[in-house]
């Protein structure tokens, strides 16, 4: 049996977890499309990996690969284009049943039923792991990143659906408010949107203060959990890093940016660890460089921190490539979550404003996390994905309108 990189990925430690990045509304759909497109020497073998990390009617068998799945606000908008007719279908109903003049109401009820259908797929896992996986992340609106009532509005509606969703939640000031709010309820929770030390340093006091809360309330938490996102390679490419070094005349590789993402998460991660923190550290926004048939791959944000103890969340693209490339992908090295970046690219980076913000434990006030680059760009990104499905719901409900008409 020849494993799939993630499957050697996870050999480094037993704790780590390997997740998918999607709705998984599209697993089989994706998974048809890369064995399609499959060398013919290699489609047998991926048929077998793909099945094993993710096989919806031998979920509760306990040795699926994927122990968990994260959705955001684009992803959920790939579920419903990658079925248009099936969900125009599902939103005319929904309408019919609401007031069909409330688009905003209806998109919400679409977006809930989504994560619905995805979170009934994996149930099977959660509930033969008796809730330690099988989780299916659900976020708020990613238009309304401050505003906590809405968020916790929307976050406990997330929770109602079943109890194997997590709920996610922006790394604004308002978002670690919400979060605490959750934990004291006993909801799972991710936090997403966030990038820098001092936001997932928030995020651990913010899980502790609402556990102590719980816990004085005789909350049950066998079944909770928390986890905290590292958008690795969104720090250092969509936010001003680059920008800010060149004002300075600073000069960064791709290699150099690359150690200094893996810096910041390492950082956090032994924080959290030293500390004894229930919260598990989430890598996604991963990166394959692959110079192509004949030249070297690799993906450092993986081989970089192999060996710890984390989740990784991998959407469709980059598992593809992942598989593309791995004959000529380097084996992991277990020990290398315990290998820093060199000290002289640490001051080296400290130059730079931005990554002082992201690495330094006071780099940041919670007030400022909203203002950071990589969430500024990221927020607008998933609010722009959001209005695209409110658009599709519209489309849909207009529709009806003419049918009846």
């Amino acid at each position: 049996m020849s494993l799939h990189v993630l499957e050697k990925l996870a050999e480094t430690n037993p704790d780590c977890e390997i997740w998918w990045d999607s709705s998984p509304l599209v697993y089989e759909g994706w998974k048809a499309s890369v064995l399609k497109d499959a060398p013919a020497d290699k489609r047998e073998e991926w048929e077998a990996q793909l099945t094993r990390l993710f096989n919806a009617e031998d979920a509760a068998s306990g040795k699926m690969g994927f122990r968990g799945v994260t959705t955001n606000p684009p992803l959920s908008l790939q579920a419903i284009q990658a079925d248009p007719e099936f969900w125009a279908g599902e939103i005319r109903k929904i309408a019919a049943e609401r007031n069909a003049d409330d688009i905003e109401d209806i998109y919400w009820a679409v977006y809930l039923d989504v994560v619905r259908k995805g979170a009934a797929m994996i149930r099977p896992v959660f509930d033969a792991s008796n809730g330690k996986y099988g989780y299916v992340s659900g976020q708020v609106d990613p238009r309304f990143v401050t505003n906590r009532e809405r968020m916790l509005a929307q976050g406990l509606q997330l929770a109602e659906i079943a109890p194997n969703v997590m709920v996610k939640i922006p790394g604004s000031k308002e978002g670690y408010e919400v979060i605490e709010e959750l934990t004291a309820r006993g909801i799972s929770t991710n936090n997403t949107t966030s990038f820098t030390v001092p936001q997932y340093v928030a995020c651990m006091n913010a899980v502790s203060r609402g556990l102590e809360r719980a816990k004085a309330a005789g909350i049950d938490l066998s079944k909770w959990r928390s986890v905290i996102t590292h958008m690795s390679s969104r720090l250092g490419n969509i936010g001003d890093l680059k920008a800010q070094a060149d004002a300075r005349g600073i000069a960064l590789t791709a290699e150099e940016i690359l150690l200094g993402e893996m810096a910041v998460l390492k950082r956090a991660y032994r924080y959290g660890k030293e500390n004894n923190h229930p919260s598990k550290m989430l890598q996604c926004s991963m990166r394959v460089q692959d110079d192509g048939p004949g030249g070297k791959a690799s993906s450092g944000h993986i081989a970089l921190i192999a060996g710890g103890d984390f989740v990784y969340t991998c959407p469709p693209g980059y598992i593809a490539q992942l598989m593309k490339a791995e004959d000529r992908l380097p084996a992991f090295d277990a020990g290398a979550i315990d290998t820093d970046a060199p000290p002289e690219l640490i001051e080296k980076l400290l130059r730079i404003p931005y990554f002082r913000q992201a690495y330094e434990f006071d780099g940041m006030k919670p007030e400022e996390f909203a203002y950071f680059g990589a969430f500024a760009a990221t927020a607008t990104e998933f609010a722009a994905a959001t209005r695209k499905t409110v658009d599709f719901v519209a489309q849909s409900v207009e529709q009806l309108r003419r049918r009846v008409a």
